[in-house]
């Protein structure tokens, strides 16, 4: 009989673990270099915390500093000012409200980046891929803009005080 029951009670708990009956859910991680969909219709409870944009904005940063390539990262907000980024690709990646200011981005592929409100000012964007990036209300006054494409590129609101190389 004690042997009968043991099984049982056995089987009950595999049951449980297995099923997951006997622990809490755990919140998933989100993913450290895709960002999430911005969308009007967003359910509020879907959205990302701050502290975990925080985590993978520094995972995206050291991502970028290590490889050069974070194509789609999630940078909004970062601090990258004074930084050498010559040649990096920060192709779609989201850069709202970066500090670039007095970056080097020479070079780099920042086609289809959104930088809107972003500080850059006396970057150097020579030579820089900018096409169908967007620095709507972007401070890019003294930045050196030469050789750099600007191919459906957009400048709304921008500062260009004393942008150099950018022909208007």
């Amino acid at each position: 009989m004690k042997k009968k029951i043991n099984l049982a009670a056995i089987a009950i708990l595999a049951a449980g673990v297995i099923v997951g009956c006997s622990r809490a859910e755990q919140p998933q991680a989100v993913q450290p270099n895709l960002a999430p969909v911005r969308t009007n219709q967003q359910n509020p409870e879907s959205l990302p915390t701050p502290s975990t944009l925080i985590t993978a904005r520094g995972e995206s940063v050291q991502q970028l500093l290590s490889t050069r390539k974070c194509q789609g990262c999630n940078l909004q907000g970062a601090d990258l000012d004074k930084i050498d980024l010559n040649g990096v690709d920060l192709s779609n990646a989201i850069l709202i409200d970066a500090d670039l200011d007095e970056t080097n981005l020479s070079n780099a592929n920042l086609s289809g980046a959104d930088l809107t409100d972003a500080d850059l000012g006396k970057a150097n964007l020579t030579g820089a891929n900018l096409s169908r990036a967007n620095f709507t209300k972007a401070d890019l006054e003294d930045a050196n803009l030469s050789n750099a494409n600007v191919t459906d590129t957009t400048f709304t609101g921008a500062d260009l005080e004393r942008v150099i190389g950018l022909r208007h």
